[in-house]
């Protein structure tokens, strides 16, 4: 089963949450055991898997990549300002695959899914995912 997950992102730069929404289209799957895989459609955007109890991990996220990749000091800036957005999209990668287990994301205690916005704001963003069940539960 597939489904798409749209959403808007209020910053250029911003973590946000979508375990909900991805656990709402596991149960419309019907999957009770398999895999949720989880991809960021668009070059400046990435997925993550990071701690949901406290919302300064998420900021600090954005802050050591805005360190680690600064704006405005690469090439692709010529082109339309957003190298840095690039780079930090391929560096944190635009996948995640979580086991779906009894039904339910088999996340820890502490751990949610975050869709990451490098070059925001945008009215519409694309999470495409596919839900396979095991064949053997």
């Amino acid at each position: 089963m597939r489904e798409i997950i749209t959403l808007s992102t209020p910053a250029r730069e911003i973590l946000v949450d979508i375990t909900a929404q991805v656990q709402d289209a596991v149960t419309r799957s019907g999957i009770r055991d398999g895999v949720a895989c989880l991809y960021a459609q668009g070059a400046t955007a990435a997925l993550m898997i990071q701690e949901n109890w406290d919302e300064s991990v998420q900021t600090d996220v954005v802050n050591l990549l805005r360190k680690l990749i600064p704006r405005g000091v690469w090439l692709h800036d010529v082109q339309d300002g957003n190298g840095d957005s690039h780079l930090k999209s391929g560096l944190v990668g635009p996948s995640e695959t979580v086991p779906i287990i009894d039904g339910k994301l088999g996340l820890s205690t502490w751990q949610n899914i975050f869709f990451c916005e490098f070059d925001g704001p945008r009215q519409e963003r694309r999470v495409v995912c596919t839900f396979i069940a095991d064949p053997h539960p």
